[in-house]
């Protein structure tokens, strides 16, 4: 059995803060979660929907991975990603770490799990793992998954094969902290105003508070668009809250994160938006509880209200990182 030694396995609220902690704490740093999500510029909207999908899939951070690259750069860590299509050389390059005595990162489906309960694929999940033995692999997860866990070497092969929708080619990736590493007070701003720039400016009409305003007008067509609305709108619902996101589709988390920086910095724009983000957060929760009761009831006067309390986050939204963009280092 190979364990790496004083490995701190708290679980946090999602899937990507949790492995970046487990792998910062085992080098000295014990940011929070929120501080975490927010210096990887992680918030962001997304309604994606396509002929391929069964049902529309509304998403509330940046892309899968770019949180742990945008918190590397920021803070200039080093971080050491493989890929690979080799299975072999996939196992090599976690082994060659944990060996060494340090914790790996790992991008995987979390449909072969042993521990996850829910049997959905999601190619986007990440764990931290610790340790391996002839038999079984341990890993953080978060706190809802049940933080130290274990699961089969075999299953941890597939959840790393797997293909399809946000996976990555066995990805594996350490972290290491650079001995002058700069304190959040000196990133919080570029962090912020790089995530309100992204969010006020997006490419597409999915992205950003432009993307909030396309899933207001589409919500109340989401009873023509599901054959089975208790399973479709309850799950986009549960997806909202429960899903790794620390509740209000990531909106708790940077609230949070822009409550520690009001702290830490101060100033009437940064006041503001942690204002806004307090309410729009708590919207947010309100809109997830509509949607479910639509899919609970067939109402569609719900998905009505889930529509209009949308465009108001659009505006929220839109008008807290206008006030966010606004700070000055």
């Amino acid at each position: 059995m190979t364990m790496v030694r004083d490995i701190d396995t708290r679980g946090m609220r999602h899937c990507e803060t949790t492995a970046l902690g487990v792998l910062l704490r085992h080098e000295g740093v014990t940011w929070s979660e929120p501080m975490l999500f927010g210096l990887g510029s992680g918030l962001s909207f997304l309604y994606w929907d396509s002929k391929a999908m069964g049902f529309p899939f509304l998403g509330g951070r940046v892309k899968p991975f770019e949180l742990t690259r945008n918190l590397a750069a920021g803070l200039g860590l080093e971080l050491l990603v493989h890929e690979t299509t080799s299975a072999r050389r996939a196992w090599e390059q976690v082994v060659a770490p944990l060996d060494a005595g340090r914790p790996v990162g790992l991008q995987l489906d979390s449909y072969h799990l042993d521990y996850f309960t829910t049997k959905v694929h999601f190619g986007a999940h990440v764990v931290a793992m610790y340790g391996y033995d002839e038999e079984n692999a341990y890993l953080v997860d978060t706190e809802q998954q049940g933080g130290a866990v274990s699961t089969s070497l075999a299953s941890l092969a597939r959840a790393r094969a797997e293909r399809g929708p946000m996976t990555a080619r066995h990805r594996s990736f350490t972290l290491t902290v650079p001995k002058d590493l700069p304190s959040p007070r000196e990133r919080i701003i570029p962090a912020i105003t790089a995530c309100a720039a992204a969010f006020l400016d997006p490419p597409i009409a999915n992205l950003g508070h432009r993307g909030i305003e396309k899933a207001a007008g589409q919500v109340p067509k989401w009873l023509e668009r599901t054959g089975d609305p208790h399973r479709d709108l309850t799950r986009a619902a549960r997806l909202m809250e429960e899903a790794g996101t620390g509740g209000a589709l990531f909106r708790n988390l940077y609230r949070d994160f822009l409550g520690e920086c009001a702290e830490l910095v101060g100033g009437g724009h940064l006041h503001t938006g942690h204002t806004l983000y307090a309410e729009a957060a708590a919207l947010w929760t309100e809109v997830a509880e509509l949607i479910a009761k639509a899919g609970e009831s067939g109402a569609a006067t719900h998905l009505e209200q889930a529509s209009t309390a949308l465009r108001d986050l659009a505006r929220i939204e839109r008008n807290a990182m206008q006030a966010l963009i606004r700070l000055e280092p």
